[in-house]
């Protein structure tokens, strides 16, 4: 009987058809072997083919082996810059300490963001809409927010920043707001940090935007503020929420977090938490969770392999 059993199971096994089996014909697999990139074959926006977009922001994206390029390969759709203005230039890290005269604005930022969206807008007699793609190829739509924390003195350094964005400006790249509308491109600036708001505010015509401090939106300061200003608002998690003593929010935190998100979906505002628990793991992910449920628009993370395999 046993024997039998045996049998039978060897004999099942030999009709199963793994995936990696199911080639086809050989001359199917012939094609396949000896297609070698044919014109024909180029698939022009196929630099970030296969990526889907996520709504996380790489926090400290300029720590990482390779910034900028490293997040959208994870799909994250939010980037930032610490910015620091030396004798015209603006160069990025996180504090003096990690500046070098290599890793500037326009090396690690500027350029390859340009980069990228070129290959993404090919020129051809095919191209007739005025609308850009941007960086994802599987959802062209998408913008990029581009989180420009600005910190040296800022009316200065963040006129640089803007000025530094010429070659993205020019070729219309930018999410810009005119007669009071917002369009949306490829990139969407906001400026944060030293960023001064009577810098972005009163501009009625521009490209750059402000990064509003979530959990005073509903100060009498901020009482006129709305998305056409401040497209995301952000603030530190802990110091806006409380800090988390057990593996869930209490009512009283829930009630503060919901509050703080719904008063920005009121003004158009997306919203934003740094700051978040990054261990244990199990209450990392419980926080993400329920910042997803409840709305906000960027889930701020530092570990991208965790948060892309999360979702």
């Amino acid at each position: 009987m046993v024997l039998a059993r045996s049998l039978l199971v060897a004999a099942s096994a030999s009709l199963v058809v793994l995936p990696s089996q199911a080639v086809g014909t050989s001359e199917l697999q012939s094609v396949l072997k000896n297609t070698h990139g044919g014109n024909e074959y180029g698939y022009p926006t196929d630099f970030t083919r296969g990526i889907m977009p996520i709504p996380v922001h790489s926090h400290n994206d300029y720590w990482r082996d390779i910034p900028f390029y490293t997040g959208i390969s994870k799909g994250c759709i939010s980037t930032e810059a610490d910015v620091w203005l030396y004798n015209g230039t603006l160069y990025v890290g996180h504090d003096e300490s990690s500046l070098t005269e290599q890793r500037t604005f326009e090396t690690l930022y500027v350029n390859p963001i340009l980069d990228v969206l070129k290959r993404q807008n090919p020129t051809s007699r095919f191209v007739t809409s005025p609308t850009k793609n941007g960086v994802f190829d599987t959802d062209t739509s998408q913008t990029l927010y581009f989180f420009i924390d600005v910190k040296t003195s800022g009316p200065e350094t963040f006129q640089a920043a803007i000025d530094a964005l010429e070659p993205l400006r020019e070729r219309g790249y930018l999410t810009t707001l005119k007669d009071n509308k917002i369009t949306k491109g490829p990139v969407t600036v906001i400026g944060t940090g030293n960023t001064p708001l009577d810098m972005v505010s009163p501009v009625t015509s521009r490209d750059y935007f402000f990064d509003a401090p979530l959990e005073s939106l509903g100060d009498a300061k901020y009482s006129d503020l709305t998305g056409l200003v401040s497209p995301i608002a952000s603030t530190n998690f802990e110091a806006a929420v409380g800090r988390l003593v057990s593996d869930a929010l209490s009512e009283k935190q829930l009630d503060a977090l919901r509050s703080q998100i719904q008063t920005a979906k009121s003004k158009g505002i997306g919203a934003r938490y740094w700051g978040t628990p990054y261990f244990p793991i199990r209450k990392r992910n419980f926080v993400w969770r329920t910042l997803l449920e409840e709305g906000v628009t960027l889930l701020n993370a530092d570990d991208l392999d965790a948060v892309a395999i999360y979702f």
